[in-house]
């Protein structure tokens, strides 16, 4: 049964989400605080992760399947690339470790200094700026556009609307008093001096050393602050990055830097996926992913459109 669905949102959930109920005949409006390239999600790393709970480990095959088709589509943004993750704060592989692709162990005697595991794999990289316009434009076939408007209310979105989906990422916060915060963070772009690998350290609580390429453009990260709102890139935070990411990769330390990049992560201790009623209205919620937006974001999409098809 097609619904009038209006979508609150035009990050990667909010678009993803938008995308799957358009293309299976519900008629789709967006509206959003923020245009797709001014959202956090513009900003993210692009690395697909498996997800640590059963039902994220779920969504995030669901997103995998779809980028492993779209990657196909040089428009997608999508790209599989070789890359190292390791940590010095685990011994021991990740209980996810066996949903990577091409998986090799790493000796002790390849692992970086001070790390005490370490694994290559194959996996997706989204281009995500790129990737946002490509899911526009799917949305645009659909004839659906994004308008740009600020909602302060559920009960503003439930009178346009007998179906709303909440896809307003740290913005959920105001409209639903949900206990969440901002987990900000930064990355430094720079100049790609020819690095083809990702790099990421896992299990720190607050910063490590990350490097993920996209064609000409190098991302370095990254930092957890949370409950941060600033918006405006901290120059020491920057220096510290590139420390860490030139001390993993010595050529970067000639990379010229061409930007800075800050964005709010819906920090929550799960996303949330329900609904409820607001006046007349159906409302389903599905935020709060933290830095697992990218990885969810076809898996959570999928599970909004089973909802409203029941």
């Amino acid at each position: 049964m097609a619904n009038d669905v209006l979508v609150l949102g035009a990050g990667v959930i909010g678009l993803t989400t938008a995308v799957c109920l358009a293309e299976e005949g519900h008629r789709v409006r967006v509206w959003a605080e923020l245009p797709p390239e001014r959202t956090t999600s513009a900003v993210a790393s692009g690395l697909w992760c498996p997800g640590a709970t059963a039902r994220d480990l779920a969504w995030s095959r669901v997103t995998f399947t779809e980028f492993s088709r779209l990657a196909d589509d040089p428009a997608s943004g999508l790209h599989f690339e070789r890359g190292l993750q390791v940590s010095r704060f685990w011994s021991e592989p990740p209980a996810w470790i066996g949903e990577l692709a091409d998986l090799e162990m790493c000796a002790p005697d390849e692992l970086p200094d001070g790390m005490l595991i370490g694994f290559r794999s194959t996996a997706p990289l989204i281009d995500l700026p790129r990737y946002l316009r490509y899911l526009t434009g799917r949305l645009a076939a659909q004839n659906v556009t994004v308008e740009q408007r600020t909602v302060r209310a559920l009960t503003e979105a439930a009178a346009a609307a007998s179906v709303v989906v909440n896809c307003t990422g740290v913005a959920a916060a105001a409209l639903t008093g949900d206990d969440m915060q901002p987990v900000r963070g930064q990355h430094v772009i720079v100049r790609n001096p020819g690095i083809t690998d990702f790099y990421v350290e896992l299990g720190a609580p607050t910063e490590w050393a990350g490097i993920f390429p996209h064609g000409d453009r190098l991302i370095l990260g990254g930092v957890r602050q949370r409950g941060e709102w600033s918006l405006d890139p901290d120059p020491e935070v920057a220096d510290q990055i590139l420390r860490r990411c030139i001390a993993v990769e010595p050529k970067l330390a000639a990379a010229e830097v061409v930007g800075h990049e800050v964005g709010l992560r819906p920090g929550r201790v799960e996303a949330r996926l329900d609904e409820e009623r607001v006046g007349e209205s159906r409302i389903v919620h599905n935020y709060g992913h933290d830095g697992w937006g990218v990885s969810l974001s076809w898996g959570s999409a999928r599970e909004v459109a089973r909802l409203l098809a029941d």
